[in-house]
């Protein structure tokens, strides 16, 4: 796993090895996702929400965002991202908490102008913090998830619509933008 481009570029990441059921999002959801959000990343303030080893907010900071947060409950997934900020020199950019992504949402003030979800398969989660994640949003947040093709996913939720899916083999990424405000004129 690496960096595909910006200012980390071509660097290495570590993964996760072992037991613990971590699927690594692969470089052609990867590039799909970054293509999509290429105009939207410089300043950016970017959640990684199940972050995993990391990689996508590592890859969202080596494309501009201006600081990135993630969000693990595993003790050795926040290990793995401590090292790649450091590998990649964007520690000083990331703040990485070991929390319950649920418990994280309720407690945190931070706002975001995007987010990436990417919660176990299997589980049903997206529906349950969507509407979680959009009270975080800044107004003219973006949210990002990865699921399998399949997978029931809301097309409304708070004031997010799901405005675009991208499908890659057995994987997909669904787009949320917040709905227009009515105009009243």
């Amino acid at each position: 796993m690496r960096v595909i481009t910006g200012e980390a570029r071509g660097r290495k990441l570590k993964t996760l090895e072992g037991t613990e059921v971590i699927r690594p999002t692969t470089d052609r959801v990867k590039e799909g996702l970054f293509s999509a959000l290429q105009f939207d990343l410089p300043g950016a303030r970017f959640l990684d929400l199940f972050a995993g080893s990391g990689q996508i907010g590592i890859e969202a900071l080596s494309r501009g965002a201006s600081f990135a947060m993630f969000t693990d409950e595993s003790k050795r997934a926040v290990s793995v991202i401590c090292d790649n900020l450091k590998a990649t020199g964007f520690s000083p950019k990331a703040k990485v908490l070991l929390t319950d992504a649920k418990l994280f949402l309720a407690s945190t003030a931070e706002t975001f102008d995007i987010a990436f979800l990417d919660p176990p398969y299997h589980q049903g989660l997206l529906p349950e913090f969507l509407p979680l994640v959009a009270k975080k949003m800044t107004p003219d947040g973006i949210i990002f998830c990865e699921h399998e093709r399949g997978e029931e996913v809301p097309e409304e939720f708070s004031d997010f619509y799901l405005k675009k899916q991208y499908r890659y083999g057995k994987l997909m990424l669904s787009k949320y933008l917040r709905k227009p405000k009515e105009d009243n004129a």
